[in-house]
């Protein structure tokens, strides 16, 4: 790519001018026509924060000069590589193929979509987007793929880094555990990088880079990220005398005329074609946009355990800066298992590590560790530190208990300071894994399922089970579809999303506030759900998790 020579005084002018943006997004709305974003703030892997140096030479600028000058403004999160091409034209400019397909029937139904009924919804999450816009469309340049897949997270999720779908995809990019892991991403219980907007990019392009070096077109590598690689490809097998010889996007629309993908997989391209005709240029559809203060961080490594909340002292900034800026960390605190990069403001890595030099060990600390009294239960233990049951039950996910909630010997439990407290998010077990559902007579196996569960839940002998899926063992695995009515067909599996009443068997050990945690329920709703009049539960007993 070619980029411009600035001057020393436009790079001057022009670095200023996005840092006068950055400081007052309420007096940036968007205007007519919309250029490309300018690159300033892909964000680097977490590393050192970047050094600070002096001004440029008084020649001509170049591009280590103005790189200085914005990372002086924007800390180690910025990376800037020149003017993209085609900014400066006053006409909107993709580049992805748009043109070709504006007129496809689909695609002007959700235009009319998101520019009537949606419109005030879509303007808000085309404005959240614009806090994101220069950090993922920096991360699609240097990786060789196209800008405007920005656009593809605004049908994913809305820009939203905590979103949670009821099939339990998370984050900006809406990756499910299996796909998240392997695209790099850590996901357990102490965090989960879904919900890190800079990670997360970086996952979804290779997954989409993947994607589009399998099917060699950009939107069937989006149809594959939306419903799966192996549908896609049986598809273009099963269909390829239908297909013919359509070439590259085209094959994409070919095959989603054919009785065979999810009308949710059919509708996704066109739903990312209408997205980026009209995001570009929203005001040309009588939509309002602010552009937002752009994502940017420095970082600072920190050990094992530690607190956000010690961040934030260290800092004098409020709690809740910190934890915006760390979503990863779910428990509000480093995990227990190694050191990790925590994201502050610009420019405060300095004075972050000065503070945190005058805090004694313990006063950075996410919680205390302490032996509990022998015969002592997991409520006794928290009525005795001061804390709820339920926190005790998220710092503590492998603590082993017997009858009546006593904990085993020779364990030491966590007991988070208040402040960890605080800063943790309410959210489901990341490992979860929701699979289709049950519906329209089939079922969907789930992690830890066996036959003779499934048959109880639906009320049928494993043996008509097993007759009604030609099965000749007990064996089944997580994903198998099962008919469990008859007259269903395995086949349909997936055509609804309806499910039906779900439960849960109490194992051992378990408390409401850790089933409740597990499903994203609050314990008051687990208990409405069951008429429960107390959190006394045992071992054995079946609860109702959601309704049908």
């Amino acid at each position: 790519m070619t980029f411009a020579r600035l001057s020393l005084r436009s790079a001057t002018i022009w670095v200023l001018g996005i840092a006068l943006g950055a400081c007052q997004p309420s007096l940036r709305p968007l205007a007519a026509p919309a250029p490309e974003p300018r690159p300033t703030d892909a964000l680097s892997s977490d590393a050192a924060t970047a050094s600070r140096t002096g001004p440029p030479d008084e020649s001509l600028a170049t591009a280590d000069a103005v790189m200085r000058t914005a990372t002086n403004v924007f800390g180690d999160s910025t990376h800037f590589d020149g003017i993209a091409d085609g900014m400066l034209d006053e006409e909107p400019t993709w580049d992805i193929d748009v043109r070709s397909y504006e007129t496809h029937e689909r695609v002007e139904h959700y235009i009319r979509l998101f520019t009537g009924a949606a419109k005030d919804r879509m303007a808000e999450r085309i404005q959240r987007g614009t806090r994101y816009e220069p950090m993922i469309r920096a991360k699609m340049r240097e990786n060789g793929m196209p800008e405007d897949l920005f656009y593809l997270a605004l049908i994913e999720s809305g820009y939203d880094p905590n979103a949670y779908s009821s099939a339990a995809a998370v984050g900006m990019w809406q990756f499910m555990t299996a796909t998240g892991r392997e695209a790099g991403l850590r996901i357990d219980w102490w965090m989960d990088e879904r919900r890190d907007p800079a990670r997360s990019t970086d996952a979804a392009i290779r997954f989409l880079q993947s994607l589009q070096k399998q099917f060699g077109s950009l939107y069937l590598a989006a149809a594959a990220y939306n419903g799966g690689p192996g549908r896609v490809a049986r598809g273009l097998s099963r269909f390829a005398t239908a297909i013919g010889d359509a070439e590259g996007d085209d094959r994409f629309f070919a095959l989603a005329e054919q009785d065979y993908l999810h009308s949710e997989t059919k509708n996704y391209v066109p739903q990312l074609i209408a997205a980026a005709l009209v995001a570009k240029t929203p005001e040309k559809f009588g939509m309002t946009v602010e552009r937002q203060v752009p994502f940017g961080y420095d970082s600072m490594l920190v050990e094992a355990g530690t607190s956000l909340g010690a961040v934030a002292r260290a800092l004098a900034v409020p709690l809740d800066t910190i934890v915006e800026l760390n979503p990863a960390l779910v428990r509000g605190a480093a995990p227990p298992d190694r050191a990790v990069w925590v994201r502050l403001p610009i420019g405060m890595d300095s004075l972050a590590a000065a503070g945190f030099a005058m805090m004694a060990p313990e006063e950075r600390a996410a919680w205390q560790a302490v032996t509990p009294g022998k015969g002592e239960s997991v409520g006794a233990l928290a009525k005795r530190m001061g804390v709820a049951t339920r926190d005790l039950d998220w710092f503590n996910p492998g603590l082993r208990t017997g009858r009546g909630g006593v904990i085993s010997t020779g364990q030491s439990v966590r007991v988070p300071t208040r402040e960890t407290i605080v800063a943790a998010r309410s959210v489901p077990d990341p490992v979860i894994e929701r699979y289709g559902g049950s519906s329209a007579g089939v079922h969907v196996v789930r992690s830890g399922e066996s036959l003779s569960v499934i048959g109880q839940r639906f009320g049928i002998a494993v043996s008509r089970l097993k007759s009604l899926n030609g099965l000749r063992s007990d064996r089944i695995k997580v994903g198998q579809t099962l008919v469990v009515r008859g007259g269903a067909s395995a086949s349909s599996a997936g055509t609804t999303r309806t499910a039906a009443a779900k439960t849960h068997v109490v194992r051992r050990g378990e408390s409401l506030s850790v089933i409740a945690q597990r499903y994203g329920l609050t314990v008051s709703r687990l208990k409405s759900l069951n008429k429960l009049k107390s959190e006394r539960i045992k071992a054995g007993q079946k609860l109702v998790v959601t309704r049908g």
